[in-house]
């Protein structure tokens, strides 16, 4: 079999439809044993030099853990959110609201946090920022 280049298989996918591709995916997923989520996405803001590091932490907070505490009623509105927010597979994103309470973001700015916490709610969760 001859060996495409990188270019010959983008073209190949843009011949492809959504489904085609998707099930693509999965057959790629299962013949490598990998997965094709992104990781967590983590938003951390980098320290500023070693000036704040003097001692005012607990004063000004600025990253924050949004926690799951239960999917409540609508979990299939839950879970389409938290695959949403951190990009994660359908069966990682389910796994992670069957096991609340659980660590959705990690070291998110205020606002994303309150963002997520927002969208999570909106969809019929308990969440809690830390």
């Amino acid at each position: 079999m001859a060996k495409l280049t990188t270019d010959e298989l983008l073209d190949a996918f843009k011949e492809m439809t959504l489904i085609e591709l998707s099930e693509f995916v999965k057959q790629f997923e299962e013949t490598f044993g990998v997965t094709a989520a992104a990781p967590v996405a983590v938003a951390a803001a980098p320290a500023a030099g070693g000036a704040a590091a003097g001692g005012d932490e607990a004063a000004a907070q600025d990253e924050f853990d949004v926690i799951l505490e239960s999917a409540g009623d609508k979990k299939i509105n839950v879970i389409k959110e938290v695959r949403a927010l951190t990009s994660l597979g359908l069966k990682e994103a389910k796994d992670l609201v069957e096991a609340a309470p659980k660590a959705v973001l990690e070291k998110a700015t205020k606002d994303a946090a309150e963002k997520a916490k927002e969208a999570l709610e909106g969809a019929g969760a308990t969440v809690t920022l830390k």
